[in-house]
């Protein structure tokens, strides 16, 4: 099954590691086998990762944008996904990072990169969005 992508004018993303840029006009790719794929809004740099939940999303990420270098990224998500633990109380979202957990140590690092997604909405729902976005990977056509 292909991945459709709808990309808009300039939008960049980035494909097995490497960095692509859409022209100027709206384009649709199909990516006919598996591929790391994420787009621009869903990548956050290091420097960006400044909450708990975004500091568990960045090693999921790189896991799921390297690889060859998850066991690297692993300890930092492992000790990352703790501290939150430690500090959250509520069943629900307990349930989420042990679901979490799962998935990255199955290799799924996109399932898990959109279960992040919701602690990064809960985060920012308890601080009042203080300046953080949320990498979405919903499609806005």
């Amino acid at each position: 099954m292909a991945l459709k992508l709808s990309l808009k004018p300039g939008e960049r993303f980035v494909v097995n590691g490497a960095v692509l840029q859409n022209g100027d006009r709206r384009a649709v790719l199909l990516l006919q086998n598996k591929a790391s794929v994420l787009r621009e809004k869903d990548i956050i740099q290091p420097e960006d990762a400044t909450t708990p939940a975004t500091r568990i999303y960045f090693p999921i990420m790189m896991m799921y944008l390297e690889p060859a270098d998850a066991r690297e990224y692993y300890d930092e998500f492992v000790r990352r996904l703790n501290e939150f633990m430690g500090a959250v109380r509520s069943p629900a979202l307990l349930n989420e990072c042990v679901s979490m957990s799962r998935e990255v140590m199955a290799g799924e690092y996109y399932k898990a990169l959109n279960r992040c997604r919701k602690l990064i909405s809960y985060e920012q729902d308890l601080l009042g969005n203080v300046g953080q976005s949320v990498p979405d990977s919903r499609n806005e056509d």
